[in-house]
């Protein structure tokens, strides 16, 4: 019951965090303007950014004043529900066992619970220096709020001595994760008959020599490229999620499209291995990138360097495979790890996603250790 009774504001606060369904392809501003009263009724500065559509906003706050302190970056949105076999509502915050179940509480609305229930007890022992929060959206399909948010970050909160990317590390310190960048191959063919293909050119089977280009580049950056041993998979990948084209059987196919990405390692670069792709591709392909995040690759911070071990329990810091928002603060200079509570692999995207109440815990206490810092 003590464990309960210490975390209660942050389950409370996890609770209607969840309540909030707040999917990419849908508005955030009732999460938005209720985390923003929260932090207005904490004392803090609180800087909104809409988003270009209008139906969405980020945060920038600051409890303090000058330079210095810690920022905590944190995304609204969360991943679709449709598909899943969900056993119980996926907005509503329920409990099994030492589980707290519901979309988002993992990734990454648990990180930013306990940011906030934090934030509440700031005015009355308020820290040597300031604590700043950055809430974004848009971060599940590519990260596409923060480059709206990220020229405002310094001249509105000033330079803080870190960044804490909450993202679900199970909190290990996290200091590299994979850059990415999607495009687009448009397969450009000639409609006709069916009856007289031959006379034709088929953009599907254009399409099935650019799927053959994309294998065979993937074959040589795992073979040949650069690798770095500290991820899961340790060399550059290239991934075709989506294929479409053809209108009925009788046609020959004039159009077909194929969506990929390339994630790749801080060795290599995007445009180096899109320049590898092209020498392979056959002609009458048009291609596009349609969206790109930077790769993060960092040093231990300043702050980190002395004994931690006794907040954060691992022999050294690891990378993730999967992309976050701290790529665009380390492009500002500014010293940024990525750690927070949850586990991606366990339930990161997944049905019934949940964390742990001892996860939680967890993050309260590195909170604690690092606005003392």
């Amino acid at each position: 019951m003590t464990e309960e009774r210490d975390l209660s504001d942050v389950i409370d606060i996890l609770a209607t965090l969840v309540g909030f369904a707040t999917l990419t392809n849908g508005p955030n501003l009732d999460l938005i303007n209720w985390v923003e009263d929260v932090l207005t009724d904490a004392s803090f500065v609180v800087t909104r950014i809409p988003s270009p559509c209008g139906t969405k906003a980020g945060l920038l706050a600051k409890f303090g004043q000058g330079d210095g302190g810690v920022l905590y970056s944190a995304h609204s949105d969360v991943v679709p529900i449709a598909g899943q076999d969900w056993t119980s509502d996926a907005f509503k915050l329920r409990r099994e066992g030492d589980r707290l179940i519901g979309r988002g509480t993992t990734d990454m609305k648990g990180f930013l619970a306990c940011v906030l229930a934090q934030a509440k007890t700031l005015h009355d022992s308020p820290p040597a220096k300031p604590v700043m929060i950055a809430l974004s959206w848009d971060e599940e399909i590519g990260c596409r709020g923060i480059p709206h948010m990220i020229d405002h970050v310094i001249p509105t909160l000033g330079r803080p001595d870190l960044v804490i990317v909450g993202e679900p590390t199970e909190m290990q310190l996290c200091l590299g994760h994979k850059g990415k960048a999607s495009y687009r191959a448009t397969c450009h063919g000639e409609t006709g008959h069916s009856a007289l293909a031959p006379n034709f050119r088929n953009a599907l089977h254009v399409a099935a020599d650019v799927m053959a280009a994309l294998r065979d580049t993937q074959a040589t950056l795992a073979q040949h490229g650069a690798r770095d041993p500290n991820y899961d998979i340790a060399y550059s990948t290239i991934h075709a999620g989506k294929m479409s084209g053809g209108t009925a059987l009788n046609i020959v196919p004039e159009r077909a499209v194929i969506d990929f990405e390339v994630r790749h390692i801080a060795a290599e670069s995007a445009s180096a291995i899109i320049a590898q792709l092209r020498q392979r591709l056959p002609q009458h392909v048009t291609l596009e990138q349609t969206n790109a995040y930077p790769g993060f690759e960092a040093e231990m911070p300043n702050l980190f360097k002395r004994d931690i071990s006794g907040i954060y329990k691992q022999a050294s810091p690891i990378k993730v495979g999967f992309g976050t928002e701290a790529g665009f603060f380390a492009g500002l200079g500014l010293q940024t790890v990525v750690c927070g509570p949850g586990s991606m692999k366990q339930d990161g995207h997944q049905p019934n996603e949940g964390v742990t109440i001892a996860q939680l815990r967890s993050c309260s206490e590195a909170l604690s250790f690092v606005s003392g810092l």
